[in-house]
């Protein structure tokens, strides 16, 4: 649905994007992360159409957005971290006036912006003025414009931003059942929210594409570093120094004791062949060990191992 080949963004001599390359399917939740000048906003404004690229190409359902804007953008409900809202008209008014923008027929526009409300939970807030509405109901309202008129992509930068936890939740659930439909590019410093709603992810770091992959594959180490939960009956101090002195072992701590009287440890290294060399070890001394399994990488894990290596972010 979505296609972006060697997409480059300068501004003079500083690189906001350095060609980069990635699709979203139809009816895929993308999630899309970096921080801070890593490109991710100026990414999603060149899909929208709001910037040009300096070289690269995006095309949406087959439309490129250099040749073929006007089409992309019938395609596109985008919701910028901070909607512009006119705050002195109705939740109905902005609707309507947004309406208006995308060309919607006037006979389908009450109808769907009826639709759209009940879906967003602005129902019963249709009367009243956008800026009288808290925080988190005017980021409710720049989620409905970004679906008026139907759009097939939701580019979603901060979506939850400002709301409570009932409502993220409530968000999240719209956002699951927008996609049955739509596909949805979703942009969050909220990394257990992308995690608990995306299927795949791109992490962005200094405009280039640090990682890409489904949160489960990312979840279970990032490069090749290795990260195992051990139980071992052996005393801590000794097992400890046995295995530090292991090739490829970079870290080895106790985590404390296991039911089974035996003690608890975690281990990164930056090869495969550790297991191996873990198991002589251990036999070697006569420490049984009991339990070898991966440890899961949280997404909070991922994204401070990707965006940490190399030189401090622009």
């Amino acid at each position: 649905m979505i296609e972006i080949q060697n997409l480059t963004k300068k501004y003079g001599q500083v690189v906001a994007v350095n060609n980069i390359s990635f699709d979203v399917k139809k009816g895929e939740i993308l999630g899309f992360l970096g921080p801070n000048g890593a490109g991710k906003s100026t990414t999603m404004n060149i899909i929208t159409g709001y910037l040009p690229s300096t070289s690269g190409t995006v095309k949406v359902d087959g439309y490129d957005i250099l040749t073929h804007p006007d089409e992309v953008k019938k395609r596109i409900g985008y919701l910028p971290e901070a909607p512009p809202l006119y705050r002195d008209m109705t939740v109905t008014e902005f609707l309507r006036f947004v309406s208006d923008l995308k060309y919607v027929p006037k006979k389908k526009q009450k109808g769907q912006m009826a639709d759209i409300m009940e879906l967003v939970g602005l129902t019963d807030h249709r009367k009243r003025l956008v800026g009288n509405l808290s925080k988190g109901y005017r980021q409710r309202v720049g989620l409905a414009q970004a679906l008026v008129g139907n759009p097939e992509v939701l580019i979603l930068d901060e979506p939850t931003v400002g709301l409570d936890p009932k409502q993220i939740i409530e968000i999240r659930r719209v956002i699951k059942a927008l996609s049955q439909e739509r596909t949805i590019i979703l942009s969050s410093h909220i990394l257990p929210e992308v995690s608990a709603i995306c299927e795949r992810i791109v992490i962005i770091n200094k405009g280039v594409i640090a990682a890409e992959d489904t949160p489960d594959r990312l979840s279970q180490g990032v490069g090749q570093v290795l990260k195992l939960n051990l139980t071992i009956n052996g005393p801590v101090k000794e097992v400890i120094s046995a295995v530090r002195k292991i090739d490829g072992v970079t870290y080895m701590d106790t985590t404390g004791k296991a039911p089974d009287g035996g003690n608890r440890f975690i281990l990164e290294g930056v090869s495969n062949d550790i297991k191996e060399k873990l198991f002589y070890a251990m036999a070697e001394n006569g420490w049984p060990l009991t339990e070898i399994k991966p440890s899961i990488m949280t997404l909070e894990d991922i994204f401070i191992s990707v965006v940490t290596k190399g030189q401090e972010v622009r």
